[in-house]
This record gives structure tokens, C-alpha cells and sequence, in this order.
């Protein structure tokens, strides 16, 4: 090479890299510009419409700008894409969310919590009609019975996935609610951390929650989910029973399901009632029966792996549970927690087999695939809901396959 050309390949070198080095930080400058001018031009008008002062507005987002490390953010002019992997355990392995480990650390932490906030769950559940151990179950399983620490500074989260996550107007209306919570003076500036998602406190509410449901109930005149246990149980007792929780009904019951009694009639829109799931041959584990109270009443067939793990028949109070947290996993690693706080620990007599594995995109484009051919399958998101796996369970079926409900590598293939 002669010497002139190894100069300008030298410089050539440099330059690149100083754009490689050089390009994230303007990029995000650029974003933090772009953001601070959202803030004024757009979110300020419709803070001070609903009433929130310029004094509070400039307080929370004093020194905040986007984290653009955050899941589910889509950059300005990008578009929004589904993305390889789930952040959100719940909507991930079933097996891996019920390790023994982290339901032991709920059910143990929660009896101990029983014994000494005996009076005040005592005291809840006559006032909600909700059972202690299922408030147990959630404290515990929220933030470790109030041990976790919220990282995030809330104003921040929220005004990032406001301004640019694939869910602005939910964000949007969180952040003007966190904001209204802090004009109301329920909480300062510096109390308001959160999780990634934005949720506040010991029942991590996200703040249109809090605004709804947190309760006082250690009469201090004021609903404090970060500090009181009285009222942080309260509160989630206050939630539960806004979405209709039945007084007097468990959450459900662990069931064998015989092949005769098809994978695809799960769904809380599918009820019978649970002497009619017992006359098909759905039976409780353990050769128990149902109670008598229960014979009568609705319950749904719940398969969260399909035929490679553990079913259920769901009462209505499972999708209660739901509210709180959108996933079937939530709901019943929340229902078997309460149980074993209750009862004591032992495991589901059926187990989880090797399901999950998939990335969230191959399950959107599976999704996607089978809306082409008109199946409902709630929404394209790579999330596999009952809606999902019931829909595999009748493309199996008419295609002349073994019903599993379930998505796997072989299907997503046989579907695209």
C-alpha cells in the first residue's frame, strides 16, 4: 500500500469510528430534545387543563429525561415491531415462573405475615370479604411483602412510555394520574418510584389505581401503599372487590381433563356449570370432590400449557385476580400461593412440561397466521392467552393433529 493510501485509510478508520462512538449520545440528545419539547408543547396544556399546577409539573420532571432503556419503546420515526423476547415473566415459561423457590419465598413469607397482621386481615376481611391469604399472596409476590426497593423514578418511566413506548395513551393517562396524585398531596415528588411499568408502592398500582382504590384503614387520614401495611392491604382488598370479587368462592380448583373433553372450551366466555364439567369427566386431583356449594355455580376450564401441564376449572374469581394482572400465570401462581399460605405447601399434582421456549415474535407471526385464516386470537402480540390456545387447538384438530393448545416450533413452521 502506498503511504497516501494508508493515510486516507487511517482517516477513513478514525472517522467511522468516531461516528460508531459519537452516534448513541447525539441520537439520544436528540431524543432528550425532542422530549422535553413534548413535554411543553404537549403534555403541559392538557396537565394545567386538568389542574395540575406549573409548580408540580416542574417538579417532576426536574433533571428527567427518556430511558431509553426501557422495553417496548419505539424510537421517533420507527415503527413498532414485536420484539424477540418477553420482559414480563408472567408471560413467559410456566414452569420457570412456578419454581419452587420463588412460590416457597410467597407462601412462607405470607404465613409468617398472617400470624403477626392477624387482627387487621381479620379486620379487611370482614370489611371486603376478600381472604387474607389470597392479600398475602399478592403483597408477597408484588414486592416481597414490601422488601423490594422501586428503582425507577416514576415521572421518568411514565413520561418515557408516554411519549414514545408502544402504549402512549395508556402511559399518557398514568402520567397525568401520578401527577395528579402529587398536586393532590397524597404523595411528594420524591415517593413516587416505581417499577419499570410505572407501578407505584407495595401493591405496585399503577397511579389510576391508586387514585381508585388505595385505602386508608389505619386511620391516619391518609392512603400511604408505601409505608402501611393496614393500608396497603386494604387497598388491594378495595381493588379486588371493585372487579367483582365473589365472597365465599376460592379462585378454583386443580383438575384431570380426559381427552374426550376437547382443550379449546377454556376461556372465561365458555363457563358451565361445575356439576356439568364433572358430569363430562373433568375430576379434582386427589380423588377429591367438589364442594356441594360449588356444584351449582359457573366454573371455566383453565389450561395455561395446554395438554402439557396442569388444568383447572376456574371460578370467577380467578379473572378477578386477572384484573390485577392481565396474565393467567399471575392469577394462578396468586391462587396457589393463597392456598399454601392457608393449607400448606405442596405442589400441583400435575406438571409443566417443556413449553415456552418460543421467542414472542415466532408466537405473533403464528398469531398473525392464524387470524389470516379467520381464527380469534385476541391480539397478535406474541402472548399465547386462551384465546390463542384454544384457536391452535382447533387448527390442530382441523388439520387433523393432536390438540395440544399449546405453540411450538413444528407448529409455528406447519401454520406459516
Amino acid at each position: 500500500m502506498k503511504p497516501a493510501s494508508w493515510k486516507s485509510a487511517f482517516v477513513f478508520f478514525c472517522l467511522a469510528f468516531a461516528a460508531v462512538i459519537f452516534a448513541a449520545p447525539a441520537s439520544a440528545a436528540k431524543i432528550d430534545d425532542q422530549f422535553r419539547a413534548w413535554l411543553q408543547s404537549d403534555l403541559w396544556p392538557e396537565a394545567k387543563a386538568r389542574g395540575i399546577s406549573q409548580k408540580t409539573f416542574d417538579a417532576a420532571f426536574d433533571g428527567v429525561n427518556p430511558n431509553l432503556k426501557l422495553p417496548d419503546l419505539v424510537m421517533p420515526g420507527k415503527k413498532a415491531t414485536t420484539p424477540q423476547k418477553q420482559h414480563q415473566a408472567e408471560f413467559g415459561s410456566p414452569g420457570a415462573y412456578f419454581a419452587e423457590k420463588t412460590v416457597r419465598a410467597v407462601s412462607a413469607g405470607g404465613r409468617t405475615r398472617e400470624a403477626a397482621n392477624a387482627r387487621t386481615l381479620a379486620a379487611i376481611e370482614k370489611r371486603y370479604g376478600v381472604p387474607g391469604e389470597v392479600l398475602l399472596a399478592i403483597w408477597g409476590r408484588e414486592t416481597g411483602f414490601g422488601a423490594a426497593r422501586m428503582p425507577y423514578d416514576a415521572f421518568q418511566v411514565l413520561g418515557t412510555k408516554a411519549f414514545m413506548s408502544t402504549k402512549k395513551d395508556f402511559f399518557r393517562t398514568e402520567l397525568l394520574a401520578a401527577l395528579k396524585i402529587v398536586e393532590r398531596g397524597l404523595a411528594p415528588v420524591g415517593a413516587m418510584k416505581s417499577s419499570w411499568a410505572g407501578a407505584l408502592g407495595q401493591p405496585q398500582f399503577m397511579p389510576t389505581s391508586f387514585l381508585k382504590h388505595a385505602a386508608d384503614f389505619d386511620g391516619d387520614g391518609r392512603a400511604d401503599i408505601w409505608n402501611s401495611t393496614p393500608d396497603t392491604l386494604a387497598s388491594i382488598a378495595n381493588y379486588l372487590v371493585h372487579y367483582g370479587w365473589v365472597k365465599g368462592r376460592g379462585w378454583g380448583f386443580e383438575v384431570t381433563v380426559p381427552e374426550s373433553v376437547s382443550c379449546s372450551l377454556e376461556g372465561p366466555d365458555q363457563g358451565k356449570k361445575i356439576s356439568e364439567w364433572a358430569a363430562m369427566g373433568v375430576k379434582r386431583v386427589g380423588a377429591k370432590p367438589f364442594p356441594a356449594s360449588e356444584l351449582k355455580a359457573e366454573g371455566f376450564l383453565l389450561m395455561p400449557a395446554g395438554r402439557s401441564g396442569p388444568a383447572f376449572i376456574a371460578t370467577p374469581n380467578f379473572y378477578v385476580l386477572k384484573e390485577y394482572n392481565t396474565s393467567d400465570l399471575y392469577a394462578l401462581f396468586i391462587g396457589h400461593g393463597a392456598d399454601r399460605i392457608a393449607h400448606g405447601d405442596s405442589n400441583f399434582v400435575g406438571s409443566w412440561g417443556a413449553v415456552g421456549g418460543l421467542h414472542r415474535s415466532d408466537i405473533a407471526a403464528l398469531q398473525r397466521a392464524l387470524e389470516v385464516e379467520g381464527y380469534d386470537v385476541g391480539s397478535a402480540d406474541g402472548l399465547p392467552g386462551f384465546k390463542t390456545r384454544r384457536s391452535i387447538g382447533k387448527w390442530q384438530v382441523k388439520n387433523g393433529r393432536a390438540a395440544t393448545c399449546f405453540p411450538d416450533a413444528d407448529l409455528v413452521a406447519a401454520v406459516k
